[in-house]
């Protein structure tokens, strides 16, 4: 990218403190794919003149993973650790374009003396939309059919439907709801750390049931907020042969797309 993003390390130093803290979360920080959705959200922060740190090495795993699969024990260590870190440079808002993140930031680190206002990166946007500070031309997309797979750490454990069909209503694209959408919404098969092994015998996975629902709609982009529902819907996608007619897509990147970023 063509400009720095500096830590809070760096703020700290010059007696400052940012905006936000943007908490990248292990997929945005190491996985090739979730790494575009990180440069798209800081694309656009960086144009509207949003100012934001990053912690850089000092960040770690929230512990998610650990502590849906059951070991709790990990989960306060990592847990604890990064509360310790947060603490000590006074963290007062936290951002993420991660909903496994969002959710145990906001819902888990509280009662082990992290307390933070966390939002998800489309509740960041949608707020700075409506502050005029962001401004969304959606002519890229004009007329193309777009579908919203819901996380459901963001809508079924938090309650987030809006910000995200906010975003997109703004794209001029034609917004199509799968049957099972919002409270209704079924899991991409990657939640409760089931992302890091492989499913149990069954007739078909999670994700492949997934992506038949959405490819029934024939959308030229399926939406997604979390960078493992974007894996899993891009396997479907692939699965089914359609990944030449069907692009798999975080809300944030059809934004930067939109800005030509």
């Amino acid at each position: 990218m063509d400009f720095n993003i500096k830590t809070m390390a760096e703020y700290a130093a010059e007696g400052k403190s940012p905006e936000v803290l943007f908490w990248v979360g292990c997929a945005g920080s190491f996985d090739d794919r979730a790494k575009k959705i990180t440069k798209a959200f800081c694309k656009i922060l960086n144009k509207i003149g949003v100012e934001f740190a990053v912690l850089g090495q000092e960040e770690s795993c929230t512990g998610d993973p650990a502590k849906r699969a059951g070991n709790e024990f990990v989960f306060q260590m990592m847990a604890l650790t990064n509360i310790e870190v947060l603490n000590a440079y006074e963290v007062k808002k936290i951002v993420t374009a991660c909903p496994h993140c969002f959710n145990t930031l906001k819902n888990e680190y509280p009662s082990l003396g992290g307390h933070y206002e966390v939002v998800h990166h489309t509740q960041f946007l949608k707020t700075l939309m409506e502050e005029g500070r962001l401004k969304i031309e959606g002519g890229a997309f004009k007329g193309k059919k777009i579908t919203f797979h819901d996380p459901c750490y963001l809508g079924r454990a938090n309650n987030e439907y809006e910000a995200p069909r906010i975003l997109l209503e703004k794209l001029d694209a034609e917004l199509v709801e799968m049957k099972r959408c919002k409270t209704n919404g079924l899991c991409c098969g990657a939640g409760g750390a089931q992302m890091f092994k492989e499913p149990e015998k069954g007739n078909k996975d999670i994700n492949i049931e997934r992506t038949e629902e959405a490819l029934s709609f024939q959308p030229k982009v399926i939406a997604t907020g979390c960078p493992f529902c974007n894996t899993m819907m891009t396997d479907g996608v692939k699965h089914f042969n359609k990944n030449e007619e069907v692009v798999v897509k975080d809300i944030v990147e059809l934004l930067a797309e939109a800005e030509d970023l």
